[in-house]
């Protein structure tokens, strides 16, 4: 049995699930009750929102989870990710990826099948956001789309920053609002902005009505629209159901197989992204600005409830380097590409849709009794298209779809087909390459000694590349990236080696390199935590 303090976000939109997790694990790692994905505000019934302290996939990981959110914390999110550098001016604020959506096998089950909903809760490009209402707190400004923005991690003039990250959902399994697809077999995206309520140097949040209304990582999200109107108001404080509702009769709906054109760019009034299916000729976009209804939460320790502030986000930085930091998140990251995995396990048996599993967990040839991190399950009454019963709450064992080697190599009769990214392309006419790229896993964060793993992240000992399973072992795989030429240009995909395709893997899983000391704001000083791998190649294999 695992001994991780896992807890799951996962369950209706009308109503949030309240059944105690009781009798999986001893009483001092006992779980907490489980709670709606898309949750309401104990004190209006009406308010929805996203829960990040449940451990919410689409939530942007934290430095320490328990200074955030508390003792009753959840294990975190694995994010294996690819990170772009330039100095070129506008490169922290204007790009454009290529990107090919993944093909799943058959929808009939078989043993070793996997599909892209197993493999990942989402993909996304992301990027740093001025908001003067997050996360440090202590001045009032931020210059959008500047490198006055970048100050030392001890100094606490740090301008108030949020995440930004437009991500793409697998189709397939159960619907949105309970889990992780949009449709049967088509994908939809959205753009989320995360923003973390805490003043670090004071240790104060929010106060306790905004944080029951919205929590202490409030989240901008809005689907991807084809006429660039978001369906619901996206701000955290007056967001609704219908806010995390697909609705294909407005939302841009994309098939597997389908080439995107993703570009991001700054506006007068806020980051528009836009995505362009060059398979289809449909397009989508959405501008994170006021008139949209995007919007800060007032930042008042002493108050008495919730303020939305309209507000345009922009973009922080001017370029991309190790200094272009988010200062509260777990990764080193600016402009990067993520696959978050971790997520989805098999179960024979569930209590109900939302519940836990009761039954044996695991794939097949590898299933024990259900464990602390088997919670979020789903039976095939409420999936669209692949009848399996499963958990997505985090897989904490490390011993999930994930963590097997079910990634794409080429058997597309088991496993989907790969994704293939270009890296992005900056400047006026998006014609400029960024200069480096690195490659980073949080993994030392999510199996860290105070989530019951062997990380201890301030000396760095028991931190290993590979997560070891709830039984004590590694994990029997990992994924990692590789580059390749694709229709003539160079283009990356993660997983595993891909046939005809993979012509550097960079190491496998050595690619992540060394342990990465990150310093953090806390108190009147600092703290510095192992939160990370990462290694930084001097030149970007596709610059051209």
């Amino acid at each position: 049995m695992t001994n991780f303090k896992a807890l799951s976000a996962v369950g209706s939109v009308a109503v949030v699930l309240a059944a105690a997790l009781s009798g999986q694990v001893g009483a001092a790692h006992a779980l907490q009750p489980s709670q709606a994905r898309i949750a309401h505000s104990p004190t209006t019934a009406q308010h929805a929102h996203i829960n990040c302290a449940a451990g919410r996939a689409i939530c942007t990981e934290v430095y320490d989870s328990e200074a955030v959110f508390g003792e009753d914390h959840y294990v975190g999110h694995d994010e294996p990710s690819l990170l772009f550098y330039s100095s070129k001016p506008g490169s922290g604020n204007r790009m454009q990826y290529q990107y090919q959506l993944p093909k799943d096998p058959p929808a009939q089950h078989v043993d070793g099948r996997s599909y892209n909903f197993q493999l990942q809760i989402a993909s996304w490009f992301g990027m740093a956001m001025c908001d003067t209402e997050s996360f440090p707190e202590q001045i009032d400004t931020c210059t959008p789309d500047s490198d006055t923005n970048i100050t030392k991690p001890s100094d606490p003039n740090h301008a108030g920053t949020a995440f930004m990250e437009m991500q793409f959902y697998p189709p397939g399994w159960v619907p949105f609002q309970f889990a992780t697809s949009c449709s049967a077999k088509e994908w939809c995206a959205a753009l989320t902005i995360d923003s973390l309520s805490q003043d670090p140097v004071s240790g104060q949040s929010n106060n306790q009505a905004c944080l029951q209304q919205v929590g202490v990582e409030p989240v901008n999200f809005a689907f991807i629209t084809r006429d660039g109107k978001p369906q619901a108001p996206p701000n955290p404080v007056n967001a609704t159901d219908a806010t995390y509702t697909p609705d294909p009769k407005k939302d841009l709906f994309m098939a597997s197989g389908d080439s995107i054109t993703v570009g991001l760019h700054d506006r007068a009034h806020g980051l528009r992204v836009q995505l362009d299916d060059r398979t289809t000729g449909q397009s989508g976009f959405m501008t994170a600005s006021a008139a949209n209804d995007f919007g800060q939460v007032k930042f008042d320790p002493s108050g008495s409830g919730c303020t939305n502030i309209p507000y345009d986000f922009h973009p922080m930085y001017s370029t991309s380097s190790e200094k272009t930091r988010v200062p509260w998140a777990a990764h080193s990251y600016n402009v990067a590409y993520d696959d978050e995995i971790g997520h989805f396990d098999y179960c024979t048996k569930t209590t109900k849709d939302g519940g836990t599993c009761t039954g044996r967990e695991g794939v097949e040839g590898d299933q024990e009794a259900a464990d602390s991190d088997d919670a979020g399950c789903f039976g095939p009454a409420l999936t669209f298209l692949v009848k399996v019963t499963g958990c997505l709450a985090t897989n904490s064992g490390f011993d999930g779809v994930s963590y097997q080697p079910r990634w794409p190599d080429g058997d597309t009769y088991l496993h989907p087909s790969p994704q293939y990214f270009s890296s992005p392309l900056t400047g006026a006419g998006y014609d400029t390459n960024y200069d480096r790229v690195a490659f980073e896993s949080d993994v030392p964060r999510i199996t860290s000694t105070d989530l019951g793993g062997t990380c201890n992240r301030d000396t760095g000992e028991g931190c290993t590349r590979t997560p070891r399973t709830d039984d004590g072992v590694f994990a029997r795989y990992y994924p990692f990236f590789s580059s390749g030429t694709k229709s003539g240009s160079c283009w990356w995909t993660i997983g595993t080696d891909v046939p005809g395709f993979s012509a550097n893997d960079y190491g496998r899983i050595v690619q992540y390199g060394h342990l990465l000391k990150l310093t953090y704001l806390s108190g009147h000083g600092t703290v510095q935590r192992y939160n990370d791998f990462r290694r930084i190649l001097s030149t970007n294999p596709c610059k051209a």
